[in-house]
């Protein structure tokens, strides 16, 4: 029988190492509470148990509250812009700025040089605008909205054309048709599901015709006999026709991915110099930042979209502002942009990669490592594809363990493939080595 004196105090507990990683998870208040509820069942015990089975009913309750809100993982499945994991980390430098902003008040919506009211575009349209070329830009909450915006301004009521072999779906049930209607547009379709010609759209235009819209292709492929009209063809027809002819990108590339090893990717500074008048992208997949909605292209269109009243609605606030500047910053020269983790986990070789993976075969009896393939993913270029290094980790069953280190801490997310458990080292930062073994040795024994 223990006595009451052999109750652990809540510093020890709070200090030892199985459980002191969830403080930051859940919060030192919540930890606390959650150690505390965990002394009173032990005083209220006949005999105190052993220290070892204290900790981990403490670490089964702080799981359980960590698993109520987001947590970080460890991305092992070879996606580097996982939409279901959070698509593209954020620099450490973005985070800064954004903690920085967060921690007092900011200049947001205030110019100090005049002394008054400003605008909270300002400066990330400067960097915008200077990185792409375009005449001014916009930054709003995502891609899907960038759309819904510009298509609010300038097509309600009117008649939008589209060739027929771009009415995408994308994840989440983002239907470009259904967008349209939502927006009070008339979709025109042109073309044929695999050719489509600049006479198409052509023949369409109309008195009601506000705008040509030219859709990145995302999720989809179509190959063989093909054809489809240039950029630079729409822009020319356009300006002939008075209309302006919007582009949505989707992943945002503001660099050529070929540098890396990757398929190239049509860059904003290449649909800007084709001519077209706005182009829409993403924030948090190619461009390496946060979850944000830019629109690029003629100032006197951008302004349009400024004195929309629905720009309120979809504004974003001043964490974003400030982590996309950092991010932005980034874009100096290829050195600055490996700071972003995205750029990193593209640069890093196939002989940094075997290197680390020594590591996992040394420390986990029966692994091994072998050639894979990673995935860029993020909606964007769900097909594009880099090589890779990944672990295979032997076990009998390996959907539970799989399942296991998705439960453990930290969660680490893995891929099945050939009834093989792996890890792809591309997506794993390699400061996550360690903890990834770690988690390891402890459950696939």
């Amino acid at each position: 029988m223990s006595s009451r004196r052999a109750v652990p105090a809540m510093n020890r507990l709070l200090e030892d190492p199985s459980v002191a990683p969830y403080e930051s998870l859940v919060g030192r208040d919540a930890l606390r509470e959650l150690i505390g509820i965990e002394l009173d069942r032990v005083r209220a015990a006949e005999a105190v148990p052993p220290f070892e089975v204290i900790v981990q009913r403490l670490v089964t309750r702080a799981q359980a509250h960590a698993a109520t809100g987001l947590r970080g993982v460890i991305n092992a499945t070879g996606t580097l812009l996982h939409t279901n994991l959070g698509r593209a980390p954020i620099a450490p430098a973005a985070f800064d700025d954004a903690r920085a902003v967060a921690q007092g008040y900011s200049n947001l919506e205030y110019d100090l040089n005049a002394g008054e009211r400003g605008s909270r575009y300002a400066v990330i349209g400067a960097a915008l605008r200077a990185i792409t070329g375009a005449e001014d830009a916009l930054v709003i909450n995502n891609c899907a909205a960038a759309v819904l915006l510009v298509l609010d301004t300038f097509a309600k009521g009117r008649e939008v054309i589209v060739a027929r072999n771009q009415l995408v779906e994308i994840g989440g049930g983002f239907r470009l048709p259904e967008v349209l209607e939502r927006s009070g547009a008339k979709l025109v379709e042109v073309g044929t599901t695999n050719r489509v010609y600049i006479e198409d759209f052509e023949r369409a235009l109309s008195p009601r015709t506000a705008l040509l819209l030219r859709m990145h292709a995302s999720n989809y492929r179509i190959e063989g006999f093909t054809h489809e009209p240039s950029a630079r063809d729409l822009a020319v027809l356009g300006r002939r026709a008075g209309v302006p002819v919007i582009e949505d990108l989707g992943g945002g590339a503001l660099c050529d991915l070929a540098e890396y090893g990757a398929a190239h990717e049509r860059t904003v500074q290449e649909a800007i110099g084709d001519g077209v008048a706005l182009v829409t992208f993403s924030g948090d997949k190619l461009l390496g930042g946060p979850q944000a909605g830019i629109v690029a292209g003629r100032a006197n269109l951008i302004a349009r979209l400024r004195n929309n009243p629905l720009l309120r609605a979809l504004r974003v606030g001043k964490l974003t502002i400030a982590a996309l500047g950092a991010t932005l910053r980034c874009y100096r020269d290829r050195a600055a942009r490996e700071r972003l983790p995205l750029f990193r986990q593209l640069a890093a070789t196939l002989e940094e990669l075997s290197e680390r993976a020594k590591a996992y075969v040394e420390a986990l009896p029966g692994a091994s490592a072998g050639e894979s393939v990673a995935y860029i993913g993020g909606g964007a270029l769900p097909q594009a594809s880099i090589a890779s290094i990944a672990i295979a980790v032997p076990s009998e069953r390996p959907q539970r363990l799989a399942a296991r280190l998705r439960a453990g801490e930290p969660a680490i997310v893995t891929r099945i493939e050939g009834g093989r458990l792996l890890l792809d080292l591309r997506a794993i930062a390699p400061h996550e080595d360690h903890l990834v073994i770690a988690s390891l040795l402890r459950l696939a024994g």
